[in-house]
């Protein structure tokens, strides 16, 4: 990560923490008194390969003994009405503003992946993670759709597991590489600016 894509991160993470302090204290009491605890989902991802880190989200499904993997159709009846929502305006990931800050992410990169990926595809995940994982990113904003789709058929673990390996992990990383290789301030900034207009209208129109 360049100096100024560290500051940039720090900038605006900052900015947002301050800005939605307030309304994010009353939406953790909402889900505390709607879902009750643990309101966090806290779950190890990589930010390199060797490198694990804890990423935090608001959480969204009701809790399971043995849970793992990529959530596929197999999870979707696990997801609250309150997490549909979240999810839906991706409210889920403000508790990333730590993990910016931290600096185990940046606003815009490739989505952090599970260990199981990065240690089947070592080569793959050597060069998409040369990035430091994103909130956003290029493969997020143009494949991420498609890929709910896709794995909102998967009946099971297992068959979400082989589609993802398949069908997602390398489309996405062909987006992220893509990325990497144009990446800007103006770029991110785009992005940015991108993902707050779909969030905005999916939440407006759907």
């Amino acid at each position: 990560m360049t100096p100024q894509k560290r500051i940039f991160d720090l900038a605006l993470a900052s900015l947002l923490a301050a800005v939605l302090a307030l309304p994010f204290a009353l939406l953790l009491l909402v889900l505390l008194l709607r879902e009750g605890r643990p309101i966090f989902y806290v779950a190890e991802r990589m930010k390199a390969p060797g490198q694990p880190f804890r990423l935090w989200k608001l959480r969204t499904m009701t809790l399971a003994k043995a849970d793992s993997g990529v959530s596929g159709g197999d999870k979707a009846a696990r997801i609250t009405p309150v997490g549909r929502f979240l999810r839906k305006t991706r409210l889920d990931e403000v508790p990333q503003l730590w993990n910016v800050l931290r600096g185990d992410m940046s606003f815009v990169g490739p989505r952090p992946p599970l260990r199981l990926y990065v240690e089947r595809f070592p080569e793959l995940y050597a060069q998409v993670l040369q990035s430091r994982p994103g909130i956003t990113g290029l493969a997020s904003l143009h494949y991420h759709a498609h890929e709910e789709r896709l794995l909102a058929r998967c009946a099971s673990a297992e068959e979400t597991d082989a589609v993802y390996s398949r069908r997602c992990v390398p489309w996405k990383a062909r987006l992220d590489l893509i990325y990497q290789r144009h990446q800007t301030l103006c770029f991110d900034l785009a992005l940015i600016y991108e993902t707050g207009r779909r969030v905005l209208v999916r939440r407006l129109f759907k």
